[in-house]
């Protein structure tokens, strides 16, 4: 029995910086490879492996039109991250809070003499 193929975690995908700078692009429009690659100074057999990873994260889509795959960012997955991203700035906005409250207690007035 053959082991099924592994998928790329979102956080693990989004991880990388070029392949950030892959979805900030592929955002606004669908793009072919060779298209994509002159973004980058990177070769496009970089791009295309970076490409790969995004797709088994299922953050990009490809579609074949002739000769050429096209790509584009399907935001869905990164709802994920948005979630954990959310927990962690509630519990910074708490902790920010009980600092601030803490450093706005009134501090005793100076009575002494001197």
């Amino acid at each position: 029995m053959a082991a099924p193929a592994l998928r790329h975690d979102v956080f693990q995908a989004i991880a990388d910086p070029t392949r950030r700078k892959l979805l900030r692009l592929l955002a606004d429009e669908e793009l072919p490879i060779a298209a994509i690659s002159e973004h980058f100074p990177i070769s496009r057999t970089a791009v295309n492996k970076h490409l790969h990873v995004l797709s088994d994260a299922g953050l990009v889509r490809s579609r074949r039109t002739g000769r050429e795959t096209r790509y584009r960012l399907r935001p869905e997955p990164l709802a994920e991250v948005r979630e954990w991203l959310v927990f962690f700035e509630a519990y910074w906005e708490d902790k920010l809070s009980l600092l601030k409250a803490f450093v706005e207690q009134e501090e005793p007035a100076d009575t002494g003499n001197m």
